[in-house]
């Protein structure tokens, strides 16, 4: 179980950089299904079934064809990453902050948190498991929502940004 943990992992982390790095924006969202759906198999190997069928259904599935579809909406071509090319100096600061970023959260979250394991939810029914999401884990529940959304804004950003780089 360790190894198939480690591995999982591991896809995640590597589709996390090469989405985050890669200059094709269509390739960068096929990591970002990739490594979606090594995160449904990391929820399965922890014993998170549902989780694992939703991760796979919703966001591999669906939010990433919405996210596929923007992309080619807007008909972006490889040589026309002029946005990404911008220098090195810039690349560097976006790391230290997101390191500063991830250390600042980071010791908030572990007392704000119980691990998985402590916690056993055997919801009996839907009716119970919505209860349970809109009541005890509305929060994640809504900071999730909003993630999605800042996606979404995102990508039609860099992609309007590059089209506009690309006429003028």
């Amino acid at each position: 179980m360790e190894i198939l943990f480690i591995f999982f992992s591991a896809l995640v982390l590597y589709g996390g950089l090469v989405t985050v790095f890669h200059r094709d924006l269509v390739v960068s969202a096929l990591h970002l299904a990739g490594s979606m759906l090594a995160l449904a198999g990391l929820f399965f190997i922890l014993g998170a079934h549902f989780i694992a069928g939703v991760q796979v259904v919703v966001y591999a599935g669906a939010v990433m064809v919405l996210f596929v579809m923007v992309v080619m909406l807007f008909d972006l071509k490889k040589e026309d990453s002029v946005l990404f090319s911008k220098g090195l100096w810039p690349k560097i600061a976006s790391l230290f902050f997101l390191i500063g970023l991830i250390a600042g959260i980071l010791p908030l979250s572990l007392h704000l948190f119980q691990p998985l394991a402590a916690q056993v939810i055997e919801p009996t029914s839907t009716k119970e498991l919505s209860r349970l999401l809109f009541t005890k884990y509305v929060l994640a529940f809504e900071v999730l929502g909003v993630l999605l959304l800042l996606i979404a804004v995102g990508v039609a950003v860099l992609c309007r940004s590059q089209k506009n780089v690309t006429t003028s």
